[in-house]
């Protein structure tokens, strides 16, 4: 054991040179609750009959308690960064494509299998972007949304600059 100034960082992220296209990672899962939805709705203001009103959402034709789109994003890329591949590593969301393709409910657990679909070496040196594809997916494994995020990453050669 090293003392606290020599300590190695635990979660290293990856590099941009460390994600080749082609590369997939699965994250680990989470359960939407009732609690979830609740404070995402007040938090957000997302004052919307479909997502407080169950009656209302039924009457669309959807069989549960829906979650918005951005709450599933929001849980999605969560548990993307639970996974430490960009955690040290990350420097910039750049763009961001969000689709949905099934509605998710209060009770669905989803996962985010990430598959690295662009990689290569930015303007400047020691950086690089990086874009991905993640598939949002639920515990039946349906395909729930996908995003594909472009994110500007550090690179092994990456220097600190001082402000």
């Amino acid at each position: 054991m090293t003392d606290e100034g020599e300590a190695p960082l635990l979660a290293a992220g990856l590099t941009w040179d460390r994600m080749p296209v082609g590369g997939v990672f699965r994250t680990s899962a989470r359960t939407i609750t009732e609690t979830d939805l609740v404070n995402f709705v007040a938090l957000g203001g997302f004052t919307e009959p479909l997502f407080y009103d169950a009656g209302h959402a039924k009457a669309g034709g959807y069989s549960g308690r829906l979650v918005p789109g951005g709450l599933v994003y929001m849980f999605a890329e969560g548990l993307v960064l639970q996974t430490n591949a960009l955690h040290g590593t990350g420097l910039a969301l750049v763009h961001l494509d969000f689709d949905i393709a099934e509605p998710t409910y209060v009770g669905d657990t989803l996962h985010v299998v990430v598959r690295t679909i662009e990689s290569r070496p930015s303007s400047k040196p020691g950086r690089g972007v990086v874009t991905s594809r993640c598939s949002i997916r639920n515990q039946r494994g349906e395909e729930v949304a996908v995003y594909r995020p472009v994110r500007l990453i550090r690179g092994a050669d990456f220097a600190e600059t001082g402000a």
